[in-house]
């Protein structure tokens, strides 16, 4: 079974009195421990496209299932459930709280469950490279350190899918590499699922398979 599968899948919107199709009908299968890199320029759709894979947007029309289960059909309350276990989102803006060191932005995404799992901070700051900076609040990281913060972040809760909306836009193409490296490497040691969206032809070598998206439409993959 697919660990995340899209079914004739729409996000319509309403501009200027037009009707603009964001994802337009995509139907895609995902397999556990993939790492999937979603091609395409700005305004494709890859990041709407991205956003109703995690459950962050709802779709015009259409499934996603998540381990068999449509994410469209449930409660909000079940769905942040899903999206907290079972899912790690990266952003391209890295989202860090700029008042928390690094090791406390790792933190905040487990506060919930109190202090048993904080020893697993430094591990997971180790993890990505980073634990010599642990108490560096972000104003003080470069980009590519801030990213790796946010993976940690994201990789905490030991979620089987990560997705990953431009984690290489604001960096250089080294730096951006460097981080692409790393997700590959957190991929093949763990078996998570990698869904990651960005413009970057660079990050075609790092996946296991490639869609491109123009228009709202899956057009090769």
């Amino acid at each position: 079974m697919a660990i995340i599968e899209a079914k004739n899948l729409y996000k319509e919107y309403r501009q200027g009195g037009k009707t603009i199709k964001a994802v337009d009908g995509a139907n895609l299968k995902i397999e556990k421990g993939e790492f999937l890199v979603i091609l395409g320029p700005s305004g494709c759709g890859k990041t709407t496209f991205l956003q109703l894979l995690g459950g962050l947007e709802s779709p015009t029309s259409g499934e996603i299932l998540i381990d068999g289960v449509d994410i469209t059909k449930i409660k909000e309350r079940r769905l942040a459930k899903i999206r907290r276990d079972k899912i790690g989102f990266i952003f391209q803006s890295f989202n860090l709280i700029p008042t928390l060191t690094a090791s406390q932005n790792v933190e905040a995404a487990i506060a919930h469950q109190g202090k048993a799992r904080q020893k697993e901070v430094k591990k997971m700051l180790e993890k990505v490279g980073i634990a010599s900076r642990a108490n560096h609040l972000p104003g003080l990281l470069s980009g590519g350190e801030q990213q790796r913060v946010a993976i940690a972040r994201a990789l905490i809760n030991e979620p089987s899918i990560i997705l990953a909306d431009e984690p290489t836009g604001n960096l250089d193409s080294k730096t951006g590499e460097e981080i692409l490296s790393l997700l590959r490497e957190l991929n093949k040691k763990s078996q998570q699922t990698i869904v990651l969206a960005t413009h970057s032809e660079y990050a075609k070598k790092f996946a296991d398979r490639v869609i491109k998206i123009r228009d709202g439409k899956i057009i090769s993959s």
